[in-house]
């Protein structure tokens, strides 16, 4: 036989796009369109229902950026369409790109009550099936004109749409036929069947019998329409279909356990309001499909999103929750937000879950098993002990497929983190957290899934996401033709806890991956919005301070606690924390609302611990000074979480002149040199009697590279940067404030100024940085090279710290050329060490080099990662001014990395009162052992909870002590502070309770009122 395949499967593209999909509506009447819109903030329902619209025509331009609309569409369907079904097609003015990137709607009956959203690909409102004809019609929909950013189809290129500010008032669509159709299901199906057949057949091998098989009942059936008659002819073709579309799949065929899902980003390319009106449009899709489609089932995440519908669409969640209640609709993930898990705080990823469960437990009594992170830019090593923490054994994500340089080698593995705590984990082999349903999709899940033999099954998230959408009927349709069907995987919708227990069923004992989960793309988010991630690092800080000192003062004053302001600011933060918020990556007005935001919180987190403290401190006006630590370990003479009197205000040494030019800072334990150029060229650590400072090398060097990736401004770093970089030697202003060498620098459009001191009683150089930044497209390092030989550093992570190498002798070593770490990074030899401890940088890198002539020796050069200067999604990224605090630390060892990371973050705070002393509400007696939280429980019974868990990576046994507490009565529990069912109660000793921690184990406690 003639081989013809290329002329038939062109012969299906052109029919199917000229004659079969437009006959899915044979027949339309226009609708009447009236218009209302204001360019300002979304006004309620009752307002936009209420609002006096005039005419609109097809073709006429609407909405201004980020404007809302509301049209009023209204006719009757014609009497002689009885018996027929029908629906409305609502065209806002849809581009072909894909949906929640552009204008998109909700539609509502007259009396306000929501139907379903509107989009690209789901544009249809279904009237009657049949109708009796001469049915009125009247509907009103809200629409976003929300601008496509990158419409210009020129992707990353830069914008002042991400504004409203910045935006204009030019309309950014202009509207298309709204119209009234007779819906010809029939003609609907084949085009199911053939694109089904059509997308399976390009997949399948070209000398396997199935795919010329399908070509032949392909041909068959196009021959069996008459292209002038498509609607009459349209169930003899899908006659030609039906043994190919019936014959079983393969015994062995992969298995695809389809999600509904519609991955919304709490803010990225729309501000965190339009996410509010996102969620509702989408849930209100999904309820309406969930109606239409028993076998669906649709998964949705972030406790956040459930809130924001509870709270401003009442209706539709009423709705989500009879759907959740006949298991159809499925909460998952049990965060608050898909946040981003490298630059949380140990507290912060707790909140995530202890907080995102209980909200599903309360609204819904689900207790959830898995995580659910599609899209977040790689995994902390400390995760898994928290996942578990929280009463979960599952992890979900897809994002590491996205690596650029190694292929991750597992899609199901047991994921093993920092104390040993493993977590079943699965990456989708569909590559995707918005299938789509195709052919090509669904046949490379098959191909790609790397656990051919031992196991059978994957997971697809289906559905438009990211600016939502969900599954469309289409998707669901698709799914029901491949559930068994030769030459594809079987696909069966199942709810995420279904498809976990049949996958860990059969795979009992999968490989395991040890350490974080680093994904080799988007390094750049660890330091984009240096203003965004400031105010995390602040308010972390400052909740814990709130919490421990308002706990305090309600055990020993009776002042009241803060609860609902807490939970509150918490909930705020967590937000914050989103994975396209925290990382920098959103558009201008996102970034602009958090940096307003943080600065609220702050203030009122202030007033939290000053009310608190004063309430501790006593009298104002018959005392002296108490100075107050809110750090883990003891400041000075200052117990950790308490407070004491402390005379002297000198915390400094003076500089001295250096011989050559420059100052010396000298206090006997360290002594740093400061050149004429204002570089540390010397530090030295008189104790230990060694230098950390390499061989002919400075310190505090700021090093200017140019930075414009590939791709993904504000996400990435291409490793290409550091080909090119300048040293910023040359000084502007070098001199003496107070106790501070000040150092000025000058470059392009920028100034820096540093403040370096060295203070009265420890081995550390305090680096104060300011930064008037006005560079575009720039990368700016602050660089120690030391004399370390290390082959491994440690990067501080939650509840512990995780290692990585120095060296390149991998590719997998090579791709983290730019890493995250918390408070600090620590490089060491066998018994000396340096540490690097900031209170706002992510981003660093590590490298090291080895030294020939007489200065031979290993160069680690540590570098914190400052400011970037990316121009998509926000042209003005970063420009003005930042505040950096650093400190160096010769002759660390990683306990003293510990403590000097806690304390830049959690300075002291001095208060005039009466008392004397305030004695810490907990103690600890051992310093390996870190408390993390010291707080009231949720469920406001007056308990109080401990948090801390073993920080240098060893043994630990330590005795925690709670003043007013009744600790012979500890229990442990987890996150959501419930005791924990199989574990023994701690011992009680000494009036405290005695635990034994493995290294980076965290636990805990929950001690009722003595």
């Amino acid at each position: 036989m003639h081989d013809d395949r290329k002329l038939v499967e062109a012969r299906l593209e052109r029919v199917l796009r000229e004659r079969i999909r437009p006959a899915v509506h044979p027949m339309t009447t226009p609708l009447a369109v009236e218009i209302w819109s204001t360019a300002g903030e979304p006004v309620p329902v009752a307002e936009g229902l209420a609002a006096p619209t005039t005419p609109i025509s097809p073709g006429t331009p609407w909405g201004p950026p980020w404007g809302t609309s509301w049209f009023k569409v209204t006719g009757t369907v014609p009497a002689e369409w009885a018996g027929r079904t029908v629906e409305a097609v609502l065209d806002l003015g849809f581009t072909p790109r894909t949906p929640g990137f552009q204008c998109e709607g909700l539609v509502h009956l007259p009396d306000g009550t929501p139907v379903k959203g509107l989009h690209p690909r789901n544009a249809y409102v279904r009237v009657g099936s049949p109708v009796a004809g001469g049915e009125r019609v009247h509907w009103r929909v809200e629409a976003a004109s929300n601008p496509d950013l990158d419409g210009s189809g020129v992707p990353f290129r830069p914008t002042r749409m991400g504004d409203r500010a910045t935006a204009g008032e030019a309309p950014q669509y202009v509207l298309g036929e709204m119209r009234l159709a007779v819906f010809d299901e029939t003609v609907w199906n084949l085009v199911m069947d053939l694109e089904v057949l059509g997308e399976l057949m390009a997949e399948l091998p070209l000398d396997g019998a199935r795919r010329w098989e399908i070509l032949r009942a392909v041909g068959r059936a196009l021959d069996a329409i008459d292209l002038q008659d498509v609607n009459g002819t349209a169930h003899s073709a899908r006659d030609a279909l039906a043994g190919v579309l019936s014959a079983p799949a393969a015994p062995s065929a992969h298995r695809v356990s389809a999600v509904g899902h519609a991955h919304i980003d709490s803010a990225w390319l729309w501000p965190l309001r339009e996410t509010v009106r996102k969620v509702a449009r989408t849930a209100s899709n999904m309820t309406a499909l969930l109606a239409d489609e028993p076998e669906f089932v649709f998964a949705m995440s972030q406790a956040q999103q459930y809130a924001w519908i509870k709270e401003h669409r009442p209706e539709v969640y009423a709705r989500v929750k009879k759907a959740v209640a006949d298991g159809r609709f499925v909460p998952v993930g049990g965060m608050w937000v898909e946040s981003d898990t490298n630059m949380p705080g140990s507290e912060a990823m707790a909140r995530q879950f202890s907080y995102g469960k209980r909200f599903f437990l309360e609204e819904f009594g689900i207790e959830n098993d898995e995580a659910w992170l599609p899209d977040t830019f790689g995994f902390a090593a400390g995760l898994p002990q928290i996942i578990r923490a929280a009463g979960a054994t599952r992890l979900l994500t897809q994002k590491i497929s996205w690596s650029r340089t190694n292929t991750f080698p597992h899609h199901t593995f047991s994921w093993e983190g920092i104390d040993g705590t493993r977590i079943f984990t699965h990456f989708p082999p569909v590559d995707s957290y918005n299938c789509e349903m195709t052919g090509r999709q669904i046949a490379h899940a098959a191909r790609n899934f790397k656990e051919k033999g031992v196991a059978t099954r994957s997971l697809a998230p289906t559905g438009f996401g990211d600016g939502g959408g969900g599954t469309t009927r289409e998707m669901v349709a698709k799914a029901a033709r491949m559930r068994d069907l030769e030459g594809a995987a079987r696909v069966e919708w199942q709810a995420p806890a279904d498809f976990f227990a049949k996958a860990e069923a059969e795979y009992p004992d999968p490989p395991v991956w040890v350490g974080e989960l680093y994904l080799e793309l988007h390094r750049a988010t660890l330091t984009s919005q240096a203003g965004t991630k400031r105010g995390n690092r602040r308010s972390e800080s400052l909740l814990t301070e709130a919490e421990l000192w308002a706990a305090t003062a309600t055990a020993r004053t009776g002042t009241p606690y803060p609860y609902e302001e807490l939970d509150r600011i918490w909930k705020t933060v967590l937000l914050h924390q989103f994975h396209d918020i925290l990382p920098g990556s959103s558009i201008a007005w996102v970034h602009r609302e958090a940096r307003g935001t943080y600065a609220r919180l702050a203030g009122e987190l202030e007033a939290i611990v000053a009310g608190a403290q004063r309430a501790l401190a006593g009298d104002a006006s018959g005392g002296g000074e108490l100075v107050f630590n809110s750090a883990p370990h003891e400041r000075g003479s200052v117990p950790a979480g308490g407070a004491s009197a402390r005379t002297g205000r000198r915390e400094a040494v003076a500089p001295a002149p250096r011989e050559g030019g420059g100052y010396v800072l000298d206090n006997g334990l360290l002594r740093v040199e400061i050149d004429a150029r204002g570089l540390v060229v010397s530090a030295y650590d008189l104790v230990a009697d060694r230098e950390a400072i390499a061989p002919g090398r400075a310190a505090n060097l700021l090093q200017l590279h140019p930075d414009f990736p590939n791709q993904w401004d504000a996400w990435d770093v291409d490793a290409f940067y550091r080909n090119v970089g300048s040293d910023l030697t040359e000084v502007a202003e070098l001199g003496v404030e107070g106790t501070s060498v000040r150092v000025g620098r000058e470059f392009g459009a920028s100034r820096v100024t540093q403040l370096l001191s060295v203070p009265t009683d420890a081995k550390r150089l305090d680096i104060d940085t300011e930064v008037d930044w006005h560079e575009s497209e720039r990368f700016l390092k602050l660089a120690f090279p030391l004399d370390v030989k290390a082959d491994r550093y440690a990067s501080e992570t939650q509840f512990g710290h995780v290692y990585r190498p120095t060296h390149q002798n991998t590719s997998w070593e090579w791709a983290k050329f730019e890493a995250c770490n918390h408070r600090f990074v620590h490089v060491d030899e066998p018994g000396w060490g340096v540490a690097l401890v900031n209170d706002a940088t992510y981003g660093h890198d590590v490298t090291r080099a080895v030294r020939t002539g007489p200065g031979a020796g290993t160069t680690t050069t540590v570098r914190a990662s400052l400011l970037r200067a990316p121009r998509y999604p926000d042209p003005e990224t970063d420009q003005g001014s930042h505040r950096f605090r650093h400190a160096l630390v010769p002759g660390a060892t990683i306990g003293d990395a510990v403590r000097e990371g806690h304390l830049a973050n959690l300075p002291e705070r001095r208060v005039t009162g009466s008392a004397a002393t305030v004695a810490p509400l907990v103690t600890v007696d051992n310093d390996a052992v870190v408390v993390s939280a010291v707080k009231l429980a949720d469920d406001r019974g007056g308990d109080l909870v401990v948090r801390l868990y073993e920080a240098h990576g060893g043994r630990a046994r330590a005795t925690v002590r709670a003043d007013g507490f009744a600790t012979g009565r500890a229990v442990l529990t987890d996150l959501l502070e419930r005791p924990l069912p199989d574990a023994d109660p701690p011992a009680a000793a000494d009036g405290g309770v005695v635990l034994a921690l493995r290294p980076f184990q965290m636990v805990t406690l929950r001690l009722p009122r003595a």
